[in-house]
């Protein structure tokens, strides 16, 4: 957002960030084995391609480096206020300003308020009995505790997702027991993954536009693998991969059927592995598929009442989604909270709220994704803001405000089409459903209709206030 800000001209922003330094999910989430699970070539910046990726799945510590370079490239670190959490927005219709304070007491007006916390920033830790109680080393995924030698410990991990199938490998052959607690098996697939030889890297470099045909070929080919959320009946040939995957590399059948989900593939998140299954049959791993009961000071007991003496709980159990502004509270024209005023969030197209002047969200409500790049949606946003911005000026006017009937036609639109497809038809249950069984959480289908809807805005859709 800073970056498409500099490129219009427009200098007079802060970037309010919670941490002391910039990167965000590739900052926090340092675990060993932490990688991207889409080609590293897509999940870029489309107009900051890099040709120097050393692998197609790009690890942590690559992806940090490329989003530091990015920030002092264009110039941003002086727009920078770091240890500054947003922790409330309030709207003054007097002035037509966001009154603002964040977490180190300091206070901002502005005309503009942009959202970018991200959905999946705050870790949730399992709501089990006597978690704390534990009296050895407790910790989350995306606080990973490296001061803590792993080497010859007994050691539980609860969750399946996608982090934990990434640091389980990692930690299987160094630790004396792994006791990994499995509530509900993911789907994993092949992740055709490999280093860049150096001639790739020079053709990229000399020849740009080869490596945009390459970007191109990754973009289209993940939007046909969105044909089966739209038609659960067309995974099936993902399911025989994923199934022959398992087969391939877990040849214990008793295992194996612990491995193997009931619901259909891509109603949770889809994995990518090749080394998750494999550091399952290790001699020292055990899979507990009967879940937690509770946790005592020394030990984890699984649901059946038998009991695991462990050193360490390390929990892959991913995020807070439910309420996607956390600690934020955010008070619009009327003074209400915005919690207060509707059951489950909802944006028009996932940027803009009704009775929010002046504020918009990058990756709001139904703007995740379970198939492509999260970076492309996230550039269709801004350039949709920069858009209105632009459309105010030309206009005169001093507030922007998305029209509710606008905002409520689109989202029965979006929820309509959602329970025809895989999260709502495949038998699971995920963090996408709230507890109301809507999905305020994933795009239905491809991106690349989201891209033509948010190329041009329907001006329309908004009112906008009095001249400035």
């Amino acid at each position: 957002m800073g970056i498409f800000l500099k490129k219009a001209g427009r200098n007079d922003f802060l970037i309010l960030e919670k941490a002391a330094d910039i990167g965000g999910t590739w900052r926090d989430n340092n675990y060993p084995g932490a990688a991207c699970d889409v080609p590293s070539h897509m999940y870029s910046f489309s107009f900051e391609q890099n040709p120097d990726w050393s692998r197609f799945y790009s690890g942590q510590a690559e992806i940090l480096a490329y989003m530091k370079g990015c920030a002092n490239k264009y110039g941003l670190l002086p727009h920078f206020r770091g240890n500054s959490e947003l922790l409330d927005a309030r709207w003054d219709e007097s002035e037509g300003r966001w009154h603002l304070a964040t977490g180190d007491g300091q206070q901002y007006t502005a005309r503009i308020v942009v959202s970018g916390i991200g959905g999946l920033s705050r870790p949730a830790l399992p709501n089990v009995k006597g978690l704390d109680k534990f009296k050895g080393a407790l910790f989350h995924s995306a606080q990973w505790n490296h001061d803590y030698d792993l080497a010859g410990k007994r050691v539980a991990v609860i969750g399946t997702g996608a982090s934990a199938i990434q640091f389980v490998p990692q930690i299987a052959p160094q630790v004396d027991k792994l006791v990994l607690f499995q509530r509900t098996p993911p789907w994993l697939v092949p992740k055709p993954d490999g280093l860049i030889n150096d001639g790739v890297k020079k053709l990229f470099r000399f020849i740009p536009a080869s490596q945009r045909l390459f970007r191109a070929s990754i973009y289209w080919q993940a939007e046909g693998f969105a044909l089966g959320f739209v038609n659960p009946k067309l995974m099936v040939a993902i399911e025989k991969l994923a199934r022959w995957h398992l087969a391939r590399q877990v040849k214990d059948p008793e295992l194996r059927a612990k491995l193997t989900p009931n619901y259909t593939i891509g109603c949770k998140r889809v994995l990518f592995s090749n080394n998750y299954y494999p550091a399952l049959t290790r001699d020292n791993v055990d899979v507990i598929a009967a879940g937690v009961k509770e946790v005592r000071a020394n030990s984890v007991v699984d649901a059946n009442g038998v009991v695991h003496k462990v050193d360490a709980i390390i929990c892959g159990t991913g995020f807070d989604v439910a309420d996607p502004l956390g600690p934020l509270k955010i008070r619009g024209r009327d003074g209400l909270e915005v919690r207060e005023k509707s059951q489950g969030m909802s944006a028009y197209l996932g940027t803009t709220l009704k009775d929010l002047p002046n504020l918009f969200m990058l990756l709001g409500p139904n703007t995740a994704l379970g198939h492509n790049s999260i970076i492309f949606m996230i550039e269709q946003q801004i350039k949709y803001v920069i858009a209105c911005l632009e459309e105010m000026d030309r206009r005169g006017a001093a507030t922007i405000e998305v029209k509710p009937a606008a905002q409520d036609a689109y989202n029965d639109r979006i929820q309509a089409e959602l329970q025809k497809m895989v999260w709502s038809e495949g038998g699971c249950k995920s963090w996408y459903i709230d507890e109301n069984g809507r999905n305020f959480t994933i795009w239905p289908g491809f991106t690349w209709k989201y891209w033509m809807r948010m190329r041009s805005p329907d001006f329309r859709s908004f009112n906008f206030g009095k001249t400035a």
